[in-house]
């Protein structure tokens, strides 16, 4: 059998081998790193792929609502996290900072793949990603502002706007490709680009696992208390996104939106935030792995137990 092919038809355990293996063997984790950056183009290359060319963005008309839902998930929640905090004395604290900086980050590169998974189309997903990495580099800033632990904003805007430049280019790139080379690609064109897509998840988690076993050895409750942590804020931002919105857009809609309410592109504060400011939240980062590479699984009767209203959004 085509391993692209038996990769898209199992995975979602796929993506359980690459935790797997993240956490089995965490001194994968140098020879992953420098390919990292290469793997976020294959992800974002082949969600574009599998969709026609004017999927992608949608409708100009569209692109109002999408980034009105952005905001709301890059700014609003990040500030009422910093207010809730702030009430409760808590504002200084590394649980904070983590919160924080999970609920300011964009939608993490996989989306539109991991959506497919659960059912979904991918364009919703898709738009999220571009345009809430494109608000990034604004709406960072009222949120290092008011947040006590944060301020080095003008690092995380050049980071995000390299970022918004490898998407467009890559985005640009597999249009072409879908246009002039799959103009109308067949099944098993389209298995072989969902199990490429698998692939580029699974090997792209293992760069991100080995502080979470590291620290496990040395300090379990620590690790415990942060899979805790990541849980509660990933699938329960899902949980609660997915009930507001299930009943009031389509499907393709509601489940893109409540995937990303959870899964966010934390990961970018590390090539864009100074060491000592991150080094108390390695490893949440690393937990918040789990549930994100798990939604596939741990999600699928939550997303199919109660169907989005079948008519479009208004």
């Amino acid at each position: 059998m085509d391993p692209l092919v038996w990769a898209a038809r199992h995975g979602r355990w796929v993506l359980v081998a690459g935790l797997a293996t993240g956490l089995a063997a965490p001194s994968l984790a140098e020879v992953m790193g420098p390919v990292l950056p290469a793997l976020v183009v294959v992800l974002i290359f082949v969600s574009v792929l599998r969709m026609r060319p004017g999927e992608v963005l949608g409708a100009l008309s569209d692109l109002p609502r999408v980034a009105g839902t952005a905001l709301l998930l890059q700014l609003a929640a990040p500030l009422a996290v910093i207010a809730a905090t702030g009430v409760l004395g808590l504002e200084t604290t590394p649980l904070a900072l983590a919160l924080t900086l999970m609920a300011a980050a964009p939608s993490i590169m996989g989306s539109p793949n991991i959506a497919m998974m659960l059912g979904a189309a991918p364009q919703h997903a898709m738009r999220l990603m571009v345009v809430g990495t494109a608000l990034l580099p604004l709406t960072i800033l009222p949120v290092f502002h008011l947040s006590p632990m944060l301020g080095a904003a003008a690092s995380v805007r050049s980071t995000a706007s390299g970022l918004l430049l490898t998407i467009a280019a890559t985005t640009l790139a597999a249009m072409a490709v879908r246009r002039f080379v799959l103009p109308a690609p067949d099944t098993r064109q389209e298995r072989r680009m969902e199990g490429a897509s698998a692939l580029a998840l699974a090997v792209f988690v293992v760069g991100l696992m080995p502080q979470v076993s590291t620290v496990a050895l040395r300090d379990p409750a620590a690790v415990a208390f942060w899979l805790g942590v990541v849980v509660l804020a990933n699938l329960g931002s899902q949980l609660a996104v997915w009930r507001l919105t299930r009943r009031r857009l389509t499907r393709d809609r509601a489940l893109p939106l409540a995937l990303i309410a959870g899964n966010r592109n934390v990961a970018l504060f590390l090539v864009s935030l100074p060491a000592e400011v991150t080094a108390p939240i390695m490893v949440f980062i690393g937990c918040y792995q789990l549930p994100m590479y798990l939604t596939p699984l741990l999600m699928r009767r939550v997303y199919d137990a109660a169907p989005a209203a079948p008519r479009a959004a208004g």
